[in-house]
Order: structure tokens, then C-alpha cells, then sequence
């Protein structure tokens, strides 16, 4: 949707963004530890491969993690752009329910409840309303996005989100009970130069 924005207004609105401190991770309570997240796809802060956004086949990219801490009752993903044109981030994908021994998600395993191998996984709600991975699409002109992988080692504790949660239930339930957590940034721009860096470096948080 937004990638038929025109150019010059896409360059128009590059100062209007959402901002980093509006993800999810920064809006939980506590002091976690950390998960290191990468991706064979991509490293840490670095160009994200066309095939995983809306010019190429828009599929979700492949995640690897390290083991949680003891006490992990499940693993949430919350995937969302910190540079949408908008007050809050773009959600781009939420899987609630994630075994805590998994270790890692496979290219393409975004999809909606049913629609593949979802392993048990709720697959919650974009911000577009629907199940699954929404695939990058940031306007022409508007410069470089930060799509963030925010990766959660959750506690028994945490509030039951209903079928197919939303953003809001899932931060809301999720809240005092992240025992860690692991980010990755992937960056995505049109009429951007378009670098190519290293691959399978996370980040700490």
C-alpha cells in the first residue's frame, strides 16, 4: 500500500515518524536479560534482502536465538517499523506462543493460523488487520526504516491474549513478565541507495 505513495511526498513526510522509543520493547517494565538474535538473512543494522518485503516475494526472513533463561514459559516475536510515517510503529508480524526450547523460526513461517506449518504458534495481528507477516513497503523518498525484530522470553505469569492478539494485548500482557529479550534491526528504504553488508550479526539489547 503505502510503496504507491509518490516520491515527493514520501520525501515530504521524512521528518513525521514514529521513533524508536514508540516499540514495543520500550514500552515493558523491569530489567531483562538478554537474547541474542540474529538472522542468516541479514546483520544487525543492515539492508534487508528485497525477498522478505513488498518487491520481492513478501515472505517473513528466518530468525535463530540463543536459549532463554529458566522460568521461560514461551517466546513472543513482535516485528514492527520504527520509522512508520505514523504516531505509533507499523506492526509487521506478532507470533505469540513460540516453544521456549525452539530456537530459531524458519524463512517463511509468518502465515496466518492455518495456512502452514505454524507449529501450535498464534499468529496475532498486523496493522493491517490480518494474520501473518506484513511485508515491508516503506513510501518512495522517505528514507531509510528500522523494521524491528524484538524477540521475548515470557514468564508464566503473563495474561491469556485471546485468539489472534493485537499489539496492545500482548504488551499489556506481557508486562512485568519478560525475563529477556533480543533485538535485531533490519533497514529497508526505496529511492534509497541500497548498501549490502554483512549477514548473521544480532544485537544486544
Amino acid at each position: 500500500m503505502l510503496e504507491h505513495i509518490p516520491a515527493w511526498l514520501g520525501h515530504a513526510m521524512s521528518g513525521l515518524r514514529a521513533g524508536a522509543d514508540t516499540l514495543a520493547i520500550a514500552q515493558l517494565e523491569g530489567d531483562f536479560a538478554t537474547l541474542d538474535l540474529t538472522s542468516p538473512a541479514f546483520a544487525h543494522e543492515a539492508r534487508l534482502p528485497p525477498r522478505f518485503t513488498a518487491d520481492g516475494e513478501g515472505v517473513s526472513p528466518p530468525l535463530v536465538w540463543s536459549a532463554p533463561p529458566a522460568g521461560t514459559a514461551r517466546m513472543v516475536l513482535i516485528v514492527e517499523d520504527a520509522d512508520a510515517p505514523t504516531p505509533q510503529p507499523l506492526v509487521h508480524a506478532i507470533v505469540w506462543g513460540l516453544e521456549a526450547d525452539s530456537g530459531h523460526l524458519a524463512e517463511g513461517a509468518i502465515v496466518a493460523d492455518g495456512a502452514g506449518d505454524t507449529g501450535g504458534r498464534d499468529v496475532g495481528r498486523n496493522s493491517y488487520l490480518r494474520e501473518g507477516w506484513l511485508p515491508p513497503d516503506p513510501p518512495s523518498g522517505h528514507g531509510e526504516h528500522r523494521y524491528a525484530f524484538q524477540l521475548f522470553a515470557v514468564g508464566a505469569g503473563a495474561g491469556d491474549v485471546g485468539v489472534t492478539p493485537g499489539r496492545s494485548a500482548v504488551v499489556a500482557a506481557m508486562n512485568g513478565h519478560v525475563l529477556a529479550a533480543g533485538l535485531l534491526i533490519g533497514l529497508y528504504s526505496r529511492d534509497e541507495e541500497a548498501p549490502v553488508g554483512p549477514v548473521g550479526v544480532g544485537a544486544a539489547v
